[in-house]
């Protein structure tokens, strides 16, 4: 069946056609009403086309962690819209739709509107791209500026009775007051940090797609695997947190402590007995050091609070160390290929200057490619520093808060807290310290009720199968958010077509080059990690930068969602590990164990079934 034969067939649903799966009936009433697809704007927002957003949202959305996503988007449309004026689309929308996170390029009225954008944007976007090396410095220091002052935020305990010093020292404000203002400044400090995010998040996609359309242009029938390794071989800060743990797996087998490492359940009990002699303690003084900053890495995205960071529980990097010790001892290379990555590069870079029919040809290869690679590894170290680094700190300050509700006896442990919306906890606080200052109860009973109901709506929102997308079908795709999905109208077309015949192979962005064969292992949430085996291929539904130490242990990534300049696809290509991204039902038609043969030259993934029994 054509494309267009497949347009004219099926369509997608309108988001207000979509049923909330059973028991999670008023699952609204979770999130702000601006959040939502609403009855008011049904007709604009059934004109558009919204897809799911299961690479940085995979799983349902508690009320409060939305406040990411609210600081985020609003950014990243206003940059698009408002601030660089950036052509491909004249924003870019969202909506919660059962739980989960839809996205929208929102298209230009007409042409004229586009044209005028691109005007605009040579000045402004000129601008950064000419002063991008000093820019980028002062970005960094910006953001651990930020970084720096959220972590100096005190949360304050609501006493008995206030310190003597706050009377004598006619300091005139009340630890009520600054409980307050201590989470008003916490949630600026995160819309903050997300306006620098995106201060040149933006433009470095924009150089990179700049690039890609001069590569094709230039050499008709290029690869985009090939225009991928035209800018590989970069060095990222996203990488130095599995560098360390690689060092302090040399360091234990050098120190002579690599069984104890190896074999400890229990990192806690391990690390006090191997200080208590010379060479753990040794071993345990590097680990302390590699902590900060580089164990500030979040198990998954680091844009929900139920993924714990490597400094608050050591289990992941301490397995990962274990994992690379045995490595080393097989004789194993542990390193990333990076010279090969280098030397890759700088050949095909040759090779296709080469064919290029003019010195002016040449020399805007020369600047696209040279731009392209000069901003590449913002496109990875905003990563670091902002969804791992920061929002580390971030989360641990929220629980602070959520500790000071429970103890006020106003909700009975932490995890309640992020049932709440952002707007409904700074009620809850505001009902902590008033019933504090006025020694009268608050409305516990009203807030229990409240988490009560949205723990089953949430539990039953986790059993609905996220649509890909709903609202209107495209003709067409524009805008910065579907490039970096890797959502093409093939993709489109699959997702219309995801009831039909499915076959035994499926298809999806050859995000990093080379073939592998092996086990599935499907892994729905970071915490079924630690089930990966060596040899496995790993299905999930998109990877995150901290899973870099699971890399080593897989044959081959298949994921639901990705392109080529998602982080999953870049982290491939620098470890070598061959992978197809963006298949859109890898983990709904693979089970662990089944054989599958990834393909990341050609796009595809073969389902070969069972593996034989042993005899």
């Amino acid at each position: 069946m054509t494309a267009l034969n497949t347009l004219a067939k099926y369509r997608f649903p309108a988001p207000l056609e979509v049923p909330a799966p059973a028991g999670a009936e008023g699952w609204q009433e979770m999130y702000s009403p601006y959040l939502l697809f609403s009855e008011e704007n049904a007709a604009w927002e059934a004109s558009q086309f919204w897809y799911w957003d299961g690479m940085h949202r995979p799983d349902v959305e508690y009320p409060f962690d939305t406040v990411v996503h609210e600081a985020y988007m609003m950014s990243v449309a206003a940059v698009v819209s408002r601030l660089f004026s950036v052509p491909g689309a004249k924003s870019a929308a969202s909506r919660v739709l059962n739980g989960r996170l839809y996205l929208a390029d929102i298209p230009f009225d007409d042409p004229s509107q586009e044209q005028r954008r691109i005007e605009g944007f040579m000045r402004r976007g000129g601008h950064y791209f000419e002063h991008w090396p000093e820019l980028s410095e002062r970005w960094v220091t910006k953001v651990e500026a930020l970084t720096a002052e959220l972590a100096a935020l005190e949360v304050p305990t609501l006493p008995e009775l206030e310190d003597e010093r706050v009377v004598l020292e006619g300091r005139g404000v009340n630890s009520g007051h600054r409980l307050l203002d201590e989470f008003v400044r916490t949630i600026q400090n995160l819309f903050l940090v997300y306006q620098y995010h995106f201060e040149m998040l933006v433009l470095a996609y924009v150089a990179q797609m700049t690039f890609h359309e001069l590569a094709r242009d230039s050499f008709p029938g290029i690869t985009e695997q090939t225009m991928a390794k035209l800018t590989a071989g970069v060095q990222l800060r996203q990488f130095q947190p599995d560098e360390e743990l690689k060092q302090l797996a040399r360091l234990a087998i050098d120190l002579g402590v690599a069984d104890r490492v190896r074999t400890a359940s229990d990192p806690g009990p391990a690390i006090a007995e191997l200080a208590r002699e010379p060479a753990g303690a040794e071993w345990v003084s590097a680990l302390e050091r590699a902590k900060d900053p580089w164990f500030h890495v979040s198990t998954g995205t680091g844009l929900f609070h139920t993924e714990r960071a490597w400094i608050d529980d050591l289990s992941v990097p301490w397995a990962a160390i274990g994992g690379y010790i045995n490595r080393l001892e097989r004789g194993e290379r542990i390193d990333r290929p990076h010279d090969e990555l280098l030397a890759e590069r700088d050949r095909l870079t040759a090779d296709y200057r080469e064919l290029l029919p003019s010195d002016a040809h040449r020399d805007a290869f020369d600047q696209s490619i040279g731009l392209s690679r000069t901003v590449a590894p913002h496109l990875q170290d905003h990563n670091y520093l902002i969804e791992h680094r920061h929002h580390t700190i971030f989360w641990n300050k929220i629980r602070q808060f959520a500790d000071r509700v429970v103890s006020a006896g106003l909700l009975d442990e932490q995890e309640d807290f992020f049932y709440l919306n952002r707007w409904e906890v700074g009620q809850v606080l505001f009902d902590a310290v008033n019933a504090w200052a006025q020694a009268s109860p608050g409305l516990g009973q009203r807030w229990r009720a409240t988490v009560a109901r949205r723990r089953e709506i949430v539990e039953a929102l986790r059993d609905w199968t996220p649509e890909p997308a709903v609202g209107a079908t495209p003709t067409a795709l524009g805008g910065l958010l579907t490039a970096q999905f890797g959502i093409t109208m093939d993709t489109v077309e699959a997702w219309l077509q995801a009831d039909a015949d499915e076959g035994d192979e499926l298809q999806g962005v050859g995000a990093s080059s080379g073939v592998a064969e092996g086990p599935a292992r499907v892994v729905l949430r970071t915490s079924d990690l630690e089930q990966v085996q060596d040899g496995e291929v790993l299905v999930c539904p998109a990877t995150a930068p901290a899973w870099a130490p699971v890399f080593g242990r897989v044959r081959g990534i298949v994921s639901d969602v990705g392109g080529m300049m998602s982080h999953a696809a870049i982290l491939c290509r620098e470890y070598g590990i061959p992978a197809v991204l963006g298949t859109s039902s890898g983990t709904r038609r693979i089970a662990t164990g089944d054989l599958v043969r990834v393909d990341g030259d050609r796009g595809s993934v073969q389902l070969l079934g069972q593996p034989p029994r042993p005899d």
